[in-house]
C-alpha cells in the first residue's frame, strides 16, 4: 500500500508497508550497491539509504532519494521515502529564503520608521512590495527543477521498488 501527500510539495514523501523484516529490506539495498550493474549510487546507513542519480545523467535539478525503513513488529516493516533535491539545493532555497524574509521584515520596519519621520520612503515601500512578489518566483523556480527532474525521480523509484521486491 503507497501513501502520498499533496501533489503541491515540492520534496514529495510516501509509506509503503511491507511484510518483511527491516534488516531484510536493507540487505536488498546493499546487495544491489555490490552489483556491478548497479548505476546509481546507493549510501546505506542504518536504516536509511540514499539514492542518487548516476553521475554522468546528474544535473543541478537531479533528485535524490531518501528512504528510511522502520520495523514495525518482527516481519512487518514501512519504508517511508523522500525525494528532494539534493542538499546543497535545498540548503540554498532555504538560505535564499531566509535572507529574503529577514529583507522583508527590515525594509517593512524601514519604510514605516521613514514614514513616521516623515522622510522619503518609497524606496523601502517598494522594496517590500517586491519581495514577496520574488518570494512567488522561488516558488515557481522549484516547481519547475521538480518537474526537470521528474523522470529522474521515476527512475529512482522505479529502481527502489525493483529493488524491494526482489527475491533474497
Amino acid at each position: 500500500m503507497i501513501e502520498k501527500n499533496s501533489e503541491l510539495h515540492l520534496r514529495p514523501r510516501f509509506k509503503l508497508h511491507f511484510n518483511e523484516s527491516q534488516q531484510k529490506l536493507i540487505t536488498k539495498f546493499q546487495s544491489n550497491v555490490k552489483n556491478t550493474n548497479c548505476n546509481y549510487c546507493v549510501k546505506v546507513i542504518d536504516g536509511h539509504i540514499v539514492i542518487d542519480i548516476p553521475a554522468e545523467e546528474n544535473h543541478f535539478w537531479s533528485p535524490q532519494l531518501h528512504i528510511e525503513i522502520e520495523q514495525v513488529k518482527e516481519n512487518k516493516s514501512i519504508v517511508k521515502g523522500l525525494f528532494g533535491p539534493k542538499p546543497q539545493v535545498w540548503i540554498f532555497f532555504m538560505f535564499i529564503h531566509f535572507v529574503m524574509a529577514i529583507a522583508f521584515i527590515g525594509f517593512s520596519i524601514m519604510a514605516y520608521v521613514k514614514r513616521t519621520l516623515k522622510s522619503d520612503y518609497k524606496m523601502a515601500l517598494i522594496i517590500t512590495f517586491v519581495l514577496p512578489i520574488l518570494w512567488i518566483v522561488m516558488y515557481f523556480l522549484g516547481r519547475l527543477g521538480k518537474k526537470r527532474g521528474h523522470q529522474q525521480m521515476d527512475e529512482l523509484h522505479g529502481f527502489m521498488m525493483e529493488t524491494l521486491n526482489k527475491k533474497v
